[in-house]
């Protein structure tokens, strides 16, 4: 295949310099065009050193205009801010494949959208999570395929999906009641300077954020559960409690996760759980969603995820165990949030809508120590 041109806009921040790092080495896809809003006019190099192949290219305004005419268009800008440049561009460029790392274009609910984010509903996209299951029983990857819009989900929704979706369609995690805590490194938060995210406040401290059903990712989470029962998107079964923690790491995602166990779990004559038969029921649950994915590893009995392990790789490990006392599921996904809760499962998402090999260029190594 010839190169194919690719524009980034929002190319200094995290997310944009991760999707630049991933391209830099890419043997079909040629960056030709990066932008930014108060950085025009400057070279990409004194905003991301860390990119030597692209540290000449002049930053251009983030416009329409400027985007129009590329193969490839990746947004990526905050939440609220794509969704008027994809609008633009959709009327401009119809065969232009864009794809928006933000999250204007995830959600299928408008009254969710203005609910958690308090403005028009811009559309729905074609959900950029290739592992993700649907109710027919085949994955996500095939609606990729056949599209030119692609909507890169929220990097904590994404280790909570990936830790929970099989057990859910299968009956062995019941879908209400559900209870996630994450570690979360604060480059997830973005590269615009707050106050909380500096080194004096980060460094030897935890705190939480989002608490209490407010976190915008809830409603994506519950989308993407209602999505493999078959249910609607936004009033299906699904309910959990999602508490995201700042921890002082650059970057990683430590999901820790609990379900009351389902109504397909097993149980004894006496109606206790059966904590030997569910852990082999788990253990083929995952097997069977992921035991052919590239990016999604199921750990050996006995070693658990630790965010360490996924620096820089577009992988992301599970572990999983049955308490049996408090009669709940556990599982625990580590990943890193800017490959592949962002950054990697985009490109995978456009290798698929490109007829490319989705593993192109994707890194299953991560970096140690």
């Amino acid at each position: 295949m010839n190169d194919l041109t690719v524009a980034v806009s929002g190319a200094t921040g995290y997310a944009g310099g991760e999707v630049l790092r991933l391209l830099s080495s890419h043997p079909h896809l040629n960056v030709t065009t990066v932008c930014g809003h108060s950085t025009a006019g400057e070279k990409l190099g004194r905003h991301q050193p860390h990119l030597p192949r692209f540290s000449d290219l002049v930053i251009q305004e983030s416009t329409a205009e400027v985007l129009a005419g590329h193969d490839v268009v990746i947004l990526a800008l905050p939440h609220g801010q794509s969704g008027q440049i994809a609008a633009e561009l959709e009327s401009t460029s119809p065969d232009t494949l864009i794809v928006d790392l933000a999250a204007d274009h995830r959600l299928i609910s408008a009254a969710a959208w203005e609910k958690f984010y308090g403005s028009e509903h811009q559309g729905t996209w074609t959900y950029g999570l290739p592992e993700l299951l649907t109710e027919g029983g085949t994955k996500q990857r095939e609606a990729l395929k056949s599209t030119k819009r692609i909507a890169v989900p929220g990097c904590n929704v994404t280790a909570v999906t990936l830790g929970l979706a099989p057990l859910v369609q299968a009956g062995l995690a019941a879908p209400a009641g559900l209870n996630a805590v994450l570690a979360n490194g604060v480059s997830g938060a973005g590269k615009a300077l707050k106050p909380h995210l500096t080194a004096a406040e980060i460094l030897g401290n935890a705190s939480p954020y989002g608490t209490g059903g407010t976190h915008r990712h809830v409603p994506e989470i519950e989308q993407n559960l209602n999505g493999v029962l078959g249910a609607d998107a936004a009033d299906g079964p699904t309910r959990i409690s999602f508490t995201p923690t700042l921890v002082p790491m650059a970057r990683g995602i430590l999901a820790t996760i609990t379900a009351d166990a389902g109504e397909a779990a097993p149980r004894t004559a006496e109606g206790l759980l059966d904590t030997a038969a569910l852990k082999d029921q788990l253990a083929t649950s995952f097997a069977q969603a992921y035991g052919d994915e590239p990016f999604v590893r199921v750990l050996p009995d006995g070693q658990w995820p630790q965010t360490a392990a996924t620096t820089g790789s577009n992988v992301a490990q599970i572990q999983f165990t049955v308490d049996e006392r408090a009669e709940k599921v556990l599982v625990v996904v580590a990943l890193d949030n800017l490959v592949r809760g962002t950054a990697g499962q985009a490109l995978q998402s456009i290798h698929l809508a490109l007829g490319l090999d989705e593993t192109t260029a994707l890194p299953l190594e991560g970096v140690a120590p």
